[in-house]
């Protein structure tokens, strides 16, 4: 048996190989390229979230210190208010005790004045009773 040696089989073959030699190492880098894609996207939503949490932060601290503004500005007008009801609940509880007590007083005059005009109504009324006591022991 002879051996035939072809030339063009030899060099298809070593073509072959070389390509797929080729394509395997190609493989190879973009499996590495993807890695470190993938590795430097990780760190930029880091970066990017770390950002946005300082932002976030930020923004809360704002709004804190406006709530915090707002109410005591508004505590403040609610102490003013309810001072300004005191003082106006206090005048008109004094004018209420005035205006009772110059009731009473001109309540207390007409009682007087009443009793004076009964007690002499009655005085009369015994005197005349008495008269007529008299006159019939007469």
């Amino acid at each position: 048996m002879k051996t035939k040696f072809c030339l063009a089989k030899s060099c298809l073959a070593k073509s072959c190989l070389t390509i797929a030699a080729a394509l395997l190492a190609l493989t190879a880098f973009s499996y590495g390229q993807v890695g470190t894609d993938v590795k430097d996207a990780a760190k930029d939503t880091g970066k990017a979230t770390k950002k946005a949490a300082v932002k976030t932060g930020h923004a809360t601290e704002k709004a804190a210190d406006k709530t915090e503004d707002t109410t005591e500005s508004a505590a403040k007008k609610t102490g003013h208010a309810t001072k300004k009801a005191a003082v106006k609940t206090g005048e008109a509880t004094e004018k209420a005790a005035d205006k009772t007590g110059d009731a009473t007083k001109t309540v207390a005059k007409d009682t007087g004045k009443g009793v004076k005009k009964g007690t002499k109504a009655v005085g009369h009324g015994v005197k005349k009773g008495a008269e007529k006591t008299e006159d019939v022991v007469k």
